[in-house]
């Protein structure tokens, strides 16, 4: 079952003293930020008033946080937002939260084991999976590798290990 929210930051700490909070992007979409009229903090939808970008980072300025003191109380919290205001994603791209538990086999139908994490290294993600024994398993998401990927039957195929790990 898809999540109804998405996560896209997590809040660092205050930024100068009118309550604004730094917050570390958990999207590719650093400039997402800029469209965001509300977030959900703690299950609590709270407006956003004002965003400024640094190069890594966002500046959030939350409605009823309005000095340095009311922003402790965020500190460390993850923001999300609703589904439906979720970035558009191209065709054969995926929110991690879909992937995370999806089922993986091999194109033979030998069952790998569930997606625990998706690894952002920059040139390509990496599944992280972990086999029934929590076995961790490594598989670079490729499109010579990864062959099929169904999120409403949290399916995903990829060709036999032997096959790409010997390369």
């Amino acid at each position: 079952m898809k999540n109804e929210t998405l996560v896209i930051g997590k809040i660092t700490k205050a930024h100068g003293i009118r309550g604004e909070v730094k917050v570390i992007p958990l999207t590719d979409d650093l400039k997402r930020f800029k469209k965001l009229k509300t977030v959900i903090i703690d299950d609590k939808e709270v407006i956003v008033e004002g965003v400024k970008l640094q190069s890594t980072k966002a500046i959030l300025k939350l409605e009823g946080f309005n000095r340095i003191e009311d922003t402790a109380v965020l500190r460390d919290k993850y923001i999300s937002v609703n589904r439906e205001d979720a970035v558009e994603l191209e065709e054969g791209e995926y929110y991690i939260a879909d992937l995370i538990g999806c089922m993986v086999f091999d194109e033979n139908g030998l069952q790998l084991g569930k997606i625990y994490d998706v690894i952002s290294t920059g040139s390509n993600d990496v599944y992280w999976i972990k086999d029934q024994k929590k076995k961790d398993i490594l598989v670079p998401v490729l499109k010579e590798i990864v062959l099929n990927v169904d999120i409403d039957s949290e399916k995903i195929i990829i060709k036999p290990i032997k096959e790409w790990m010997d390369e």
